[in-house]
Order: structure tokens, then C-alpha cells, then sequence
């Protein structure tokens, strides 16, 4: 009992890339410098989409709610990575392992369901433009961003309370960069054919069944968009739904070779590179490739900014 208690009593090693000073000090800066943009970069979106008008409309709200839970993502990683990249005690408190498990998987599970509800409105709007406002109707959106938030927040409870009560028999040192279920499920010194089985089917629920609903969707999208006899009206069908597929594909991407991938088939180093792409870089990604690849969002930020500075002036 007591060996068994020592995990919890003591905590767990968090590994990260110390065996690689020198990488590990390159990424510190990468991270931080990463983490710092991302928070701005959603920040804005949200302050755009609540503040102009004009961005009141069912596809700013979903984007709105993704850059919210890209914000709390990144956020319940990154902090503690850098914290224990720059000390050399790599320990990380049994509560704090807990708590980031069952926040980042619930975010990360909701973030895969909010993209599959984006691919729906593009749709919709691509589709069945005369239908779009009755369709995407304010109680539908808000419906739908809340089951997106309840999804994740529902598997989060399921898979991370079967995971942490396995047995770890004293085993403290996760080779890993945060806290994450299939590597806390390589510490158990159980049987874990069935905690390794649960995780392999929420992750066809809320990566392989959202992936083969965007990819529909985009099929239907572009027979539509190519029956678009302008092609200034085919440029901006096509602009505006690029920006949705690339995120898509990147940040699916990434997850799918983590959880579906065995694990003894990719390398330590590869599985932690892949983490850390999805957790830090993608959620980067989102609100560059949202607000350089559409004309709506920056015409919000460059009226807020010049708004602001106007103010200030007058004040002045």
C-alpha cells in the first residue's frame, strides 16, 4: 500500500526534453514566445467578435468559442511546461497532474466537436444560403456550442477517472511533457487492456466521426462552390472556408497520430513533439490563419485599434 500511495504522496517526474539541455532551453523561449502570442491572437478575436456588429452572426460566434477554448487549452499546458523546463527539480505535484489531465482532455475533446459544428455552418452557408439565418437560428448556435463544451466536459470525467485509479505501484516518472492519458495509462502496473480500448473509442467518436462530418461537409460545399458561375463569388466560398479546413487538418491531424497511432510504434521524443504541436503551435495557428485569411476580422481589429487610438487622442 505504501508503494503504491508513493505516486500521489510524492508526486511525478516530468520528464520533457531535460536529457536535451540545450534543446530544452530553445524550446522554453519557443513556448513562451508562442504561448504569449496565442493569448493575444485569441484575446483579439474574442474582443472583435463581441465588440463589432457586424461579426454578430452565427460563424463569428463559433470562432469566438473556439478561440475561448484554445485560450483555456494552451493555458493548462504551457504555464506548468515552462515552469518545469526552468528548474531543475522536474517534479510536478500529484493534484496538479490530475487537475491538468482532466482539464486539457475536456478542452481538447471539445475542441475537436466545436471545428465539426464550424464545418456545419460553412455548409449551411455555403449550401443552403437562403435557408442559412432560419438554419443557424441563435438558439441552434447556442445549442450546439454548449453540447460542444458538455461533450468534452463529459468524456473528460469518463477518461480520467478511469485512469487515475489504476494502480502505479510508486511509478512517478512520466518521459512526457504534460500530464496525458495514454501516458499515464503506460505507468499502471495493472492490466490496462481496457483503459487502453475506452480511450481508442472516445477517440473514434471525437476524432474519426467529426473528421468524416467536415470531410462530407466539405464535399457538398464544394460541388456548390463550383457551380458558383462567378468566380469572384468562388474566390471568396473558397477563402472563406480554407482558412477552416487547414485548421482542421493540422489540429486532427496531430491528435489522430497521438491516440490512434500505437504507441510503441513512434519514438518518445516523436510522441512528445507531436503534443506539443497540437497543444501550442495549432492553437497559434488559429487565430493567424483566421484573421490574415479573412477580410472580416481584420477590418474589426484595424477599426478597433484605430478606434482606440482615436480615443486616446481626443482624450489627449
Amino acid at each position: 500500500m505504501e508503494e503504491t500511495n508513493n505516486s500521489s504522496e510524492k508526486g511525478f517526474l516530468l520528464l520533457g526534453f531535460s536529457d536535451q539541455p540545450q534543446l530544452e532551453r530553445f524550446l522554453f523561449a519557443i513556448i513562451l514566445y508562442f504561448y504569449i502570442l496565442s493569448l493575444l491572437g485569441n484575446t483579439a478575436i474574442i474582443l472583435v467578435c463581441c465588440l463589432d456588429s457586424r461579426l454578430h452572426t452565427p460563424m463569428y460566434f463559433f470562432l469566438s468559442n473556439l478561440s475561448c477554448v484554445d485560450i483555456c487549452f494552451t493555458t493548462s499546458v504551457a504555464p506548468q511546461l515552462l515552469v518545469t523546463m526552468n528548474k531543475k527539480d522536474k517534479t510536478m505535484s500529484y493534484g496538479g497532474c490530475v487537475a491538468q489531465l482532466y482539464v486539457a482532455m475536456g478542452l481538447g475533446s471539445s475542441e475537436c466537436i466545436l471545428l465539426a459544428v464550424m464545418a456545419y455552418d460553412r455548409y449551411a452557408a455555403v449550401c443552403r444560403p437562403l435557408h442559412y439565418i432560419a438554419i443557424m437560428h441563435p438558439r441552434l448556435c447556442a445549442s450546439l456550442a454548449s453540447g460542444a463544451w458538455l461533450s468534452g466536459l463529459i468524456t473528460s470525467l469518463t477518461q480520467c477517472s478511469l485512469t487515475v485509479q489504476l494502480p502505479l505501484c510508486g511509478h512517478r516518472i512520466l518521459d512526457h511533457i504534460f500530464c496525458e492519458v495514454p501516458v499515464l495509462i503506460k505507468l499502471a502496473c495493472v492490466d490496462t487492456t481496457f483503459n487502453e480500448a475506452e480511450p481508442f473509442v472516445a477517440s473514434v467518436v471525437f476524432l474519426i466521426v467529426p473528421v468524416l462530418l467536415i470531410l462530407v461537409s466539405y464535399g457538398f460545399i464544394t460541388q456548390a462552390v463550383l457551380r458558383i458561375k462567378s468566380a469572384v463569388g468562388r474566390q471568396k466560398a473558397f477563402g472563406t472556408c480554407s482558412s477552416h479546413l487547414v485548421v482542421v487538418i493540422i489540429f486532427y491531424g496531430t491528435i489522430i497520430f497521438m491516440y490512434l497511432q500505437p504507441a510503441n510504434s513512434r519514438s518518445k521524443n516523436q510522441g512528445k513533439f507531436v503534443s506539443l504541436f497540437y497543444t501550442i503551435v495549432t492553437l497559434l495557428l488559429n487565430p493567424i490563419i483566421y484573421t490574415l485569411r479573412n477580410k472580416d476580422v481584420k477590418g474589426a481589429l484595424r477599426t478597433l485599434i484605430l478606434g482606440n487610438a482615436a480615443g486616446q487622442s481626443h482624450r489627449d
